[in-house]
Parts: C-alpha cells; structure tokens; sequence
C-alpha cells in the first residue's frame, strides 16, 4: 500500500500532516521530475494518490476513468488505484467550494477575476460558474485558453469586485511576491488565495492592509484532503474535522512577534512563552549580530543607523519565513513597514507596553536609548507605529508572570480573526 502526493517539488507541502491526522495510513510526500513523473505513472506502483503542481492535467492520459466532475473541470488532484485501474477525481472544487462558503464570499451577479490558468484554476472556475458571477475574467502570463492578458486586465477590469489567486505567486519561499496589487481594485470586496504557506499571503496581507475580506488556501487544503481520504479509504468523514485540524495546525504554525520598546520584557517575556506553547524562542537582535559578525555597537560605530537597519531588514525577511516561533524584535524594527509586512504574513503581533520610567537606559548595547531623555523621545516616536502593527497589547508593568498568561490567552483568541476577514 502506498498513499501519497506526487508533484515537482514539495517542501513547503502541508499534506502529510493533515492526511495522517484525519487517517490512519502513512502518506508519503514524494516529489518528481517531468522524467520521473512519466515512470511513476506508468509503474502505477501506489494505492492512492494526490496530484499537485504541475502534473494536474498531464496525469490524465495515464487513467482508466475519470469522474464526470473531474472530466468537466478538466484536470485530476486525486487517484485511487482500484485493481490495476486508475481513477481520477477533482477535489479541489469541494476544497474551494467549502472555503467560499465558510467565509461567505458572495459571487452571485458579481465581476470575479481569477488570477492563473492552470489545474487549480481550473477547479476554482467551476466554483465560480457554481456560484453564477456575472462575469469571470481570467488573467495569466501568456493569453490564450480562455485567459487575458494583465496589461487588457488593467485596461479593462479594474472593477472586478472578488479576485482569487490561483497562481504560485506568493507561495513559499517567495513569501514577499503579490500576484497583482490590490489598490488598484477599487470596487475590491473580497480576495481569496489558494496558496496556504505562508499563513497570510503577501496578495492577502495587502488586502488587510485596505479593509478587504481576505482568506488564505489552508481550509481549502484540508477540505480538499478529507474528501479525498473519502475516495481513498471509500468512506464519509464528518465536515468537522476541516475545522479541528485548520485551528490546530494554525495554532502550532504561527509565530508570535514581539514588538515595543527596549528593555520592555521582550526577551524575558518571549522565553517563558517558548517554554509554555513549545515555539522556539529567537532574539532577532542576537540573529543580526550572528549575520553580521559583530556587536550590535560595532555595527552602529561602522556602519551607522543605517547600516545597523539593512540588517534588520535581512534578517526579518529570513525569520518571517520560519514557523511555530517567539520572535523578541529589536526596539525599532516598527520603524520599516518592509520588516512588519513580512513577519505579519507568518505571526501574530503583540507589543510588550511598560511605562516608559520603567524602561532602562544607558545600556552598552542599545547604542540609541542612552538617556532617559532619548528613552522618552523614542518612545513618543514610536508609540503610534506599535499600536499599528499590534494584534494584541500587553502591559508589562507588573506581574510578569500574568503578561505571559495574558498573551498565550490572547494568541488563541487573536489568531484566528488575525488570518482572515
């Protein structure tokens, strides 16, 4: 018996995760080459299978059958091998589907844009249809199949009213890519993404940024994945266990970040939450001296403010691709919108707020907050940049055992509302 998801590459898949918790079988990630895929499929050497990019539409002239559903949307994610014979099925329609409605996403009489025009969008096609749009508009690279071009989109279609990505744009490692930019949609109420990793697309971020109901591929994923255990496995699994499996695996996923002032708790604060949730604790100050090879003074000596910042940068860009962590940030990493873009996508924000007669200066390693004059200075510059990126406050002025409870109560209620609508 072998189960498993065959694509070219999937290292940021989350299948097997989700397959082995809703069944009891081992599901074998297993990437191949265009060469590799043709053997694998010709050897037929598996029970039952997911398909994932870029195999969709080139499995299909290895089945035996096909499913009307499938047949109509014109590309395979699910074969199950029934004595030799190869069955193809689609349930990324289901995935889809289940996600629009959870979210209720209106598409009736609407103009919806469709970003990609490849196996997944073809499924997200039929949804549409389903749903009876107005009007549906595919954008994509290359025009041809039924699909535009971006420069005939921006032309013409700015008033699309939903647009959902179909495309890798976005998708991890790429975490800072956007498949379009959302201002340019003025009539813009809904965007939806089928990518789930990073948690929060940069396309969906954005459209958080502008008021914009937004919702992320992780539900689909696993909707998806439990109707194809029921094709697997020939059996009918409760809808329950889509939402069981999203919240929890949100919960280990996300990272925490943890911004205010120097001397507020972070650090303190971010290693008792490591220990309590089982995250990893990272000082992203102790990163940027590790990458740089030098004290944080010595940057700030030779390179200046400036310099000190590019690192940051950096280094923000490298954690914000990471999971399931406590990131203590430096006192002004608010201060570039670039650094909160990226850890947002994959965290949730807290600010750590103390007063600011209680923060400590004349620290050696905090070449700005010399003085409780500059203390006070900094803190008035920044105060508005914390409450803007913060999920959550926390007031770090007594019991610092109380701030850690209060923020691992808040991360479970903040999270969810955090990643959607």
């Amino acid at each position: 018996m072998r189960y498993g998801l065959i694509g070219e590459k999937l290292g940021h898949s989350f299948s097997k995760e989700i397959h082995e918790r809703i069944a009891d079988y081992t599901y074998d990630l297993i990437p191949l080459s265009k060469e590799a895929f043709h053997a694998f499929m010709e050897k037929r050497d598996f029970t039952a299978i997911n398909v994932t990019i870029p195999y969709k539409k080139e499995v299909i002239p290895y089945l035996d059958e096909i499913d009307e559903h499938a047949k109509a949307i014109g590309a395979v994610n699910t074969i199950v091998n029934k004595e030799g014979k190869l069955i193809g099925y689609n349930t990324d329609f289901t995935g889809f589907h289940y996600m629009v409605k959870k979210h209720d996403v209106q598409m009736k009489g609407k103009k919806v844009l469709i970003i990609g025009n490849g196996g997944a969008s073809a499924a997200i096609q039929a949804v549409v249809q389903h749903e009876q749009a107005k009007q549906m508009i595919i954008v994509d690279v290359v025009a041809g199949n039924g699909a535009i071009t971006y420069d005939e989109c921006f032309l013409h279609h700015l008033d699309a009213e939903i647009i959902i990505n179909t495309s890798p744009v976005g998708m991890y490692p790429h975490i800072g890519n956007t498949p379009i930019d959302i201002t340019l949609f003025h009539k813009c109420e809904a965007v939806m993404d089928v990518i789930y990793n990073p948690i929060l697309t940069r396309f969906c971020l954005e459209a958080q940024n502008e008021g914009i109901k937004h919702v992320n591929g992780l539900e689909m994923l696993i909707a998806q994945a439990k109707q194809s255990v029921e094709y697997f496995l020939n059996k009918t699994i409760d809808d329950a266990i889509i939402d069981e499996i999203y919240q929890d695996m949100l919960m280990k996923r996300c990272n925490i970040v943890l911004i205010g002032m120097p001397s507020s708790g972070k650090t303190t604060i971010g290693k008792m939450l490591a220990k309590r949730m089982q995250k990893e604790f990272i000082d992203l100050d102790d990163k940027i001296i590790e990458k740089a090879g030098k004290s944080i003074p010595e940057i700030f000596t030779e390179s200046g403010e400036a310099g000190f910042r590019a690192i940051e940068t950096e280094v923000a860009i490298e954690l914000a691709k990471t999971n399931n962590k406590i990131i203590a940030t430096g006192g002004g990493t608010v201060k570039h919108k670039v650094n909160m873009d990226y850890l947002r996508q994959n965290g949730i924000t807290i600010f750590i707020d103390r007063d600011v007669d209680k923060l400590i200066s004349a620290d050696p390693n905090r070449p700005l907050s010399s003085s409780k004059e500059a203390l006070h200075k900094m803190y008035t510059e920044r105060i508005a940049l914390y409450r803007k990126y913060a999920a959550y406050i926390a007031v770090n002025n007594t019991d610092i055992e109380e701030t850690v409870s209060e923020i691992e109560t808040a991360y479970h209620s903040v999270l969810i509302n955090a990643v959607k609508d």
